[in-house]
């Protein structure tokens, strides 16, 4: 359902994986139609759940799609929880990628702690699961990055993402993790801070109907609309509410539908 007028639309959230590159693989299509937003004016941001991969792999992967990113206009989960960290004087006790972990670099070690949890991949064991519950019952923060339930992985199957190991760390320490990325309301507003643009006259364009779309809606974000690349599974626009304001093939779909709604 469309919440608000087209000429409403002055800003455009885009994800990454799945929406604008497979892999390193860029989507047919996708490189140009970012290309049409600028042209069009439209502010964009990019906001990924990646938390495998550190902010300058990020930028450094767009670029060379010939996609240049001004420091602005990307917001991962590992910035949101690196500013929460020192916000409220917390060392980080981390379960995360490897390639993550100099992120967290800057943060102020001592003090009180918090657990937090991205797709460690390889790194999650019994070991590290255990050591994270440990802190968590003796009363550590605890931060997801993200609760996304799947990602595309290379082999082109969809893999466990963490929230599967955010729930496990849930169920057993009783404790509910404070979730910094998408679909969190403050990770949405977050993107759009900086711009003259209100969340309802913004746009999502992501291939996860839960977080990326679902989520952006229930956030008050005006628009939302699911691309069937990336983890897109048949049926995915029905699955969970908000459903989508529109389902696209791709981007250049998306940004077709974009630039024709907002006149």
């Amino acid at each position: 359902m469309v919440r608000h007028p087209p000429s409403m639309i002055r800003a455009v959230l885009l994800d990454l994986s799945g929406v604008v590159y497979d892999g390193d693989t860029p989507i047919p299509g996708a490189v140009e139609a970012i290309a049409r937003l600028r042209d069009a004016g439209l502010p964009i941001r990019f906001v990924s759940n990646t938390t495998r991969s550190p902010r300058q792999a990020i930028v450094a992967q767009l670029d060379g799609l010939g996609i240049a990113v001004s420091d602005d206009e990307l917001l991962t989960p590992a910035n949101a929880a690196v500013a929460w960290l020192t916000a409220h004087g917390c060392s980080p006790h981390l379960l995360v990628h490897p390639d993550l972990e100099p992120e967290f670099s800057g943060v102020q070690e001592g003090g009180l702690k918090a657990v937090v949890v991205g797709d460690a991949a390889e790194a999650f064991g019994y070991t590290a699961m255990n050591a994270a519950f440990r802190q968590l019952v003796d009363g550590a923060e605890f931060l997801a990055l993200a609760t996304n339930r799947t990602f595309k992985d290379a082999d082109g199957g969809l893999s466990l993402d963490a929230g599967a190991f955010v729930a496990a760390l849930e169920f057993a320490a009783g404790k509910q993790a404070i979730v910094l990325g998408k679909p969190s309301r403050d990770f949405f507003h977050a993107a759009l801070v900086g711009l003259d643009c209100t969340p309802g006259q913004a746009v999502m364009v992501g291939d996860d109907a839960e977080s990326d779309v679902a989520g952006a809606l229930r956030a008050g974000i005006g628009l939302a609309l699911l691309v069937r690349t990336g983890k897109y599974r048949t049926g995915d626009e029905s699955r969970y509410a908000p459903h989508p304001t529109a389902v696209v093939d791709d981007l250049e779909a998306a940004v077709e539908w974009v630039v024709r709604k907002r006149g």
